[in-house]
């Protein structure tokens, strides 16, 4: 009989992983401490340990995770700075689709405030001026962009009963569009910073 392996033991990592494929499978609606246990194989108060704060320390969390993008910039040019930034963004909220809402909705803090700091700084040392405006337009186009892909995907809106299908991981016509759109926003940042 081979021996039984120890349980992994519970992290916050853990606890936000789990609580993630929840949403993306099931919508945040159907997000409770208590299937979050049951997911996790614990009683649900141990998460507190964890997350004192209880489920709105979770819904911090879960926003967290998808917002805080930390890029390394591989071009010294402030457009290639921000295409390469904006695409990241894209990536992680578009790997969650069940926390978009909250992306949209929780106000920046902690990492993610951070991480747009270091965004603008980025612009800056590239040479945009209104770094912060700058970095303001791309989120707006960014969450909006993934917004609308998730809208016309057919996915189902997480705080619906209705249960979310099939989230498709790639789609061309959804990436030309967004690319598009990029190029605009761009370009008119670009104009802005002219003479």
């Amino acid at each position: 009989m081979p021996a039984k392996r120890p349980p992994v033991p519970l992290s916050r990592e853990r606890i936000i992983d789990a609580a993630l494929h929840i949403a993306d499978g099931q919508g945040l609606r159907r997000l409770t401490m208590r299937r979050l246990g049951d997911a996790l194989q614990v009683e649900a108060m141990a998460i507190y340990h964890h997350l004192p704060r209880g489920k709105n320390a979770l819904m911090d969390a879960l926003a967290e995770h998808v917002t805080a993008v930390v890029v390394e910039p591989s071009d010294d040019d402030w457009r290639g700075v921000a295409r390469h930034w904006s695409r990241a963004c894209r990536a992680a909220l578009r790997a969650h689709p069940g926390v978009l809402a909250l992306a949209l909705t929780t106000p920046p803090k902690g990492r993610t405030a951070a991480a747009i700091r270091e965004q603008i700084d980025q612009l800056d040392r590239a040479g945009l001026a209104d770094a912060g405006g700058a970095v303001h337009a791309l989120r707006a186009y960014v969450f909006g962009s993934v917004a609308v892909e998730v809208q016309q995907s057919g996915w189902a809106d997480p705080d619906s009963d209705v249960e979310p299908g099939p989230w498709p991981r790639s789609d061309a016509r959804a990436d030309a569009a967004f690319e598009e759109g990029l190029d605009a926003l761009l370009d008119g940042l670009q104009r802005r910073r002219s003479p």
